[in-house]
């Protein structure tokens, strides 16, 4: 699993803080009929990941300490 996450609950000019990507993400992706990686080639992930229900919606939060990145492997 990896996450990212924005502390002030926004990453850049959208409403989500941030993803959580599993294995499942990119079979979610494909089969809503978008392509993960060409969404990755034109850095807009924000629609692939919509589709697949990955996006971090938090709300803000009104701090911003830090933007964080979480990878866990077994």
């Amino acid at each position: 699993m990896f996450a990212t996450l924005a502390t002030d609950g926004e990453d850049g000019p959208t409403d989500a803080a941030g993803a959580v990507v599993t294995r499942d993400t990119a079979p979610a992706i494909d089969a809503a009929g978008l392509d993960p990686v060409a969404a990755l080639e034109r850095n807009d992930s924000y629609p692939a990941l919509e589709a697949a229900g990955a996006l971090l919606r938090i709300g803000a939060t009104g701090t911003n300490v830090r933007d964080l990145a979480l990878l866990l492997a077994r």
